[in-house]
């Protein structure tokens, strides 16, 4: 009998990471994030809050992990179902994990604490950071994202930019393109020059959700745009064409759709 997983899952063939093993810091049988995405396949936000706290022990983590069968990973990646940054054990559960892991850690975070030094701090333990920006204002990010009360954009922007100055991994922005936002790229190549990350990934909702997303077209003339005006920075797409080795998961597809990675 395979044995049961609370807070790992995966791994899943990722466009971003390659063959991703996820780890949910957060969650227990609920989304709890900072933002209420209209886009988000995992649904309407269970505990919507700024407020950190300890979910989950990093020991809990560890044990789990202690119980996987040889894998090929190319990450272990903190996401799950809802914000992960959340979690303020994220540093000790990055720790653990790298004292019996040997694959890079990464972090997939919507931004919106990373105003707060211990945030910046802890996401630095991680190789790859991977911050995403949907919005390009307060309004965008109200309409868009549906913060909790008191997140502001000025912040969220500011908080990456600090992070970028002394952060030594990699740092991916990711951008989420639907019907509210595509006429505003001008907007976020400026905030890609601002930022300066090593990677721009440009997204729009391939994943059920209400939201329509980008034709496949429309969507390669927002890459073509951001690669002429963005050299020497690596730009990637959901649209692109790339190969994936298959991928064994230890989790079934139920699970697996409870966390928004299956169609």
């Amino acid at each position: 009998m395979k044995p049961a997983f609370k807070y790992i899952y995966g791994p899943v063939p990722s466009w971003r990471l390659g063959s991703s093993l996820g780890i949910d810091p957060i969650s227990k049988g609920r989304k709890v994030c900072s933002f209420d995405c209209v886009y988000c396949q995992i649904g309407k936000t269970g505990l919507l809050t700024n407020e950190r706290k300890k979910f989950i022990e990093a020991k809990e983590i560890v044990v789990e992990l202690d119980m996987l069968p040889a894998l090929k990973i190319d990450y272990i990646t903190f996401s799950g179902a809802g914000e992960p940054t959340l979690a303020e054990n994220l540093g000790e559960m990055i720790k653990a994990v790298k004292l019996i892991r040997k694959e890079p850690i990464a972090v997939i975070t919507n931004g919106s604490l990373m105003e707060l030094g211990e945030v910046r701090t802890e996401l630095s333990l991680a190789d790859f950071v991977v911050v995403k920006l949907d919005a390009c204002s307060q309004e965008s990010l109200e309409e868009i994202n549906r913060p909790v009360k008191g997140i502001k954009f000025d912040s969220i922007l500011d908080g990456i930019k600090e992070f970028r100055e002394n952060y030594q991994g990699k740092l991916a922005l990711q951008v989420m393109f639907i019907g509210n936002n595509k006429q505003d790229i001008n907007k976020y190549v400026y905030f890609t020059n601002y930022i300066q990350p090593d990677e721009i990934q440009l997204n729009t909702p391939l994943r059920p959700c209400h939201i329509k997303p980008l034709a496949r077209g429309e969507f390669l003339k927002i890459k073509n745009y951001f690669t002429s005006i963005r050299k020497g920075i690596n730009v990637v797409s959901v649209y692109d064409e790339r190969t994936l080795e298959d991928v064994t998961s230890i989790s079934d597809e139920e699970t697996l759709k409870r966390r928004g990675k299956v169609k």
